[in-house]
């Protein structure tokens, strides 16, 4: 059987070869590259990042990213957003009053974790719905590696979309499964034989 074609997304942000080599261990022929002809003929691509929300912003659009991003949505091409990567699927992004407009293939704002103590760093339990793909096969103990002060909070998309959450003193979003667009707030690429499991799970559905 052929390997499954899959691109990270090389925008200046993210753990690109960590991720690259982890999407490797799981069976997928990776390519990291900014080329848009290839972004949009890989049969995944996920979008990672890391740091702030204007500047992963500020990345994907110097190299046409956006546009990368909602051709493939609208043509129902896989795509994986990690982390930041999820975050900027959102409409807009909040950080230290500052409001970025983020690829919007989501309604609603990432914002501050309203927790005492931040960035919520480590391995946390997810709690996963029936009918997970990503999560197909995980016990429910199983963890996964967040960094992170930020986070989608509250969900208005499509209502049939899955939604996994995670709670660091207040619920998140650790992860959502909507049609061809999905995403992780934690690192799979950092998250041992559970991270694996999940993009075993994404590449297998490619």
């Amino acid at each position: 059987m052929t390997a499954k074609s899959v691109v990270v997304l090389d925008y200046g942000s993210g753990n690109l070869r960590s991720a690259q080599r982890a999407l490797q261990r799981v069976g997928a022929h990776v390519e990291v590259t900014a080329d848009a002809a290839a972004a949009r003929e890989a049969d995944g691509l996920v979008v990672p990042g890391v740091g702030a929300f204007e500047a992963c912003m500020t990345g994907l659009r110097k190299i046409g990213g956006v546009p990368i991003i909602a051709d493939r949505v609208a043509s129902a091409r896989p795509v994986l957003g990690v982390c930041v990567g999820m975050q900027i699927l959102f409409a807009r992004g909040v950080e230290f009053g500052v409001e970025t407009q983020g690829c919007g293939q989501w309604p609603g704002a990432v914002t501050l974790l309203a927790a005492p103590v931040i960035p919520h760093m480590g391995w946390n339990v997810v709690d996963a719905p029936a009918g997970s793909g990503l999560f197909k096969g995980l016990d429910a103990d199983a963890r996964f590696y967040f960094v992170h002060s930020y986070a989608a909070q509250s969900w208005a998309g499509d209502p049939a979309a899955l939604l996994t959450w995670a709670t660091h003193q207040v619920p998140f979003l650790a992860a959502v499964e909507d049609g061809p667009l999905a995403a992780t707030q934690f690192h799979p690429e950092k998250s041992g034989d559970a991270g694996a499991a999940v993009l075993s799970n994404w590449v297998e559905g490619l």
